[in-house]
């Protein structure tokens, strides 16, 4: 076969049933062949870099290898902002990138692609020709799972008429549930551990699966402990009795008693960065116990007083086994004084703000959110409306949240929604997006969700500016016009991309949209309207 054959089937036999992508005239011929194999299905976006996005939101929600392919030169560029995120979130992708023929010096889409990459943090590997395309193609999976990052398969095209024989290679991957062994490190966990008076459990994305959550819980249950999360690990503990929501600057106000009154706080699969850690205040005269599969984390934001390379589950359940034959009682902390305390809290309301064509945004939300089906995927896009969303869209596990925000960017939420539709089918995906960040992404991308007959929500929080900046040129005193937008009229627009669509300016509007979304066959877009003196904004 030819060798663009050869690695279409490569991409089967590596369990690729969905493939991302806009085709050119370095991988057209690889899109052909592939989309020719039984149960692979290529899905065009309209740009590459909703291409990659899309990949990107894929592999969150499944746990997979999202694989995308873009052809060379401008296109390969148009994806880096999307590798830039993936490689900040840590999410494993292979990237198909078309290139032109070395020889080719003066190709008009020639341009320093191996460089390109480097820049970005993704990994780089070379398809080398007939001889070694399994190994390439192999080594690209590989190091996507391990490596947990973008890695870019680059591909010349003048190489991919060559006549090869098929051959596959599938690298085994090492079973990363590893456990610490007897050493220091242990001994001095444990000891902080069995000394503590007020400890807190804190899990990240690296310990959200079934088996971490268990475990977790039941070494909470043992030392009396409340749980707490990341953002990026929210809701792992939801309906559980002692679990407190999120650890850090976005913590509630029972959070923040839990972490003010905490001597110890042991942390499981989360980085410990300056959001969960408020740049370290919240860590100040505490003992901090850090467990990670990821040697590299340990002690990346903050030095932990014991820091420890394990499986999160097997860790925890060597703790409570110590625990047990020292005869270590609780702590009793969360049933104690801070049960009191946390019981003392009181209720925060807020008065919504209503203007005559505007609705408040805490209140819009919290309705949609109650007529959307609770077994959904929540992609929130960047803007200063977050701290809104992530309170008013629970999601049913870690694995349900689609996290495009780790370049602090706006426009990445589309593609990475419609990515995570794809990879989930049977479940509504919602899109919370500003109008800046909508715009950015490109409207054209709904098309992208029509014709794929997607389930998917936008929701746009649309004041009508760049909110973050708008807030900045306000409280400066000086004039915001520079910050506002006369966008086209979104509902207009979603119609004409084959999508439905409803503007929210008032409770008319509102209780319009959630009749909508009980109706929905197609993609539906919300556009609420929003008064941009009204919205606080998330700091910097």
């Amino acid at each position: 076969m030819k060798l663009h054959e050869a690695v279409a089937r490569n991409l089967s036999d590596h369990d690729v049933d969905l493939l991302f992508g806009l085709i050119g005239d370095a991988n057209l011929y690889l899109v052909d062949a592939y989309s020719r194999l039984p149960g692979c299905r290529f899905m065009p976006a309209t740009h590459e870099a909703l291409a990659m996005q899309m990949a990107l939101g894929y592999a969150q929600v499944t746990g997979r290898i999202g694989v995308a392919t873009v052809t060379h030169g401008a296109a390969l560029a148009n994806t880096v902002t999307a590798l830039i995120e993936g490689v900040k979130s840590s999410v494993p992708v292979v990237l198909l990138a078309g290139d032109t023929p070395a020889e080719d010096l003066e190709h008009l889409q020639k341009i320093g692609q191996k460089e390109l990459i480097a820049a970005t943090g993704a990994g780089f590997v070379p398809l080398r020709g007939a001889a070694t395309y399994a190994e390439d193609v192999g080594t690209a999976f590989r190091r996507a799972a391990v490596e947990r990052r973008p890695i870019v398969l680059n591909m010349p095209s003048n190489q991919q008429w060559d006549d090869v024989e098929y051959r596959l290679v599938r690298h085994k991957l090492p079973d990363l549930r590893m456990i610490v062994p007897e050493s220091s490190d242990l001994d001095e966990a444990i000891g902080i551990i069995a000394a503590a008076r007020s400890p807190v459990i804190l899990a990240g994305r690296g310990a959200a699966g079934p088996q971490a959550r268990n475990a977790l819980k039941r070494l909470a249950d043992r030392i009396g402990a409340p749980l707490m999360t990341t953002l990026r690990g929210r809701d792992l503990f939801k309906g559980e009795s002692h679990a407190l929501g999120i650890f850090g600057t976005l913590s509630a106000p029972e959070g923040v008693e839990a972490i003010a009154a905490s001597d110890c706080v042991i942390a499981f699969g989360a980085s410990l960065n300056r959001f969960t850690t408020s740049k370290g205040d919240l860590l100040k005269k505490k003992r901090v116990v850090q467990v990670d599969i990821d040697a590299a984390a340990i002690g990346r934001h903050i030095m932990p007083d014991a820091g420890l390379v394990g499986d999160a589950a097997l860790t925890a359940d060597l703790f409570m086994r110590w625990l047990d034959e020292a005869e270590i009682p609780g702590s009793g902390f969360r049933d104690g004084p801070l049960a009191d305390r946390l019981a003392a809290i009181p209720t925060i309301s807020s008065t919504p703000r209503n203007g005559p064509e505007t609705v408040d945004l805490p209140t819009a939300l919290t309705a949609l959110n109650d007529a959307i089906p609770e077994d959904r995927l929540v992609t929130t896009d960047a803007g200063r409306f977050l701290r809104y969303a992530w309170a008013a869209f629970p999601v049913p596990a870690p694995q349900s949240f689609i996290f495009t925000v780790a370049i602090g960017s706006i426009g990445l939420g589309l593609g990475h929604a419609i990515g995570a539709a794809a990879g989930s089918p049977g479940r509504t995906s919602v899109l919370i997006a500003g109008d800046g960040g909508l715009m950015l992404s490109g409207l054209t991308e709904l098309h992208t969700a029509v014709a794929s007959r997607l389930d998917l929500v936008v929701i746009v929080c649309n004041d009508g500016s760049y909110g973050a900046e708008h807030v900045q040129f306000v409280e400066r005193g000086m004039d915001p016009s520079l910050s506002l937008f006369d966008w086209p009229d979104f509902a207009t627009v979603a119609r004409a991309m084959g999508a439905d669509a409803v503007t929210v300016a008032g409770e008319d509007g509102l209780s319009a949209a959630i009749k909508a979304i009980g109706s929905r066959n197609k993609p539906l877009l919300i556009d609420l309207k929003l008064d941009p003196d009204a919205i606080v904004s998330m700091r910097r």
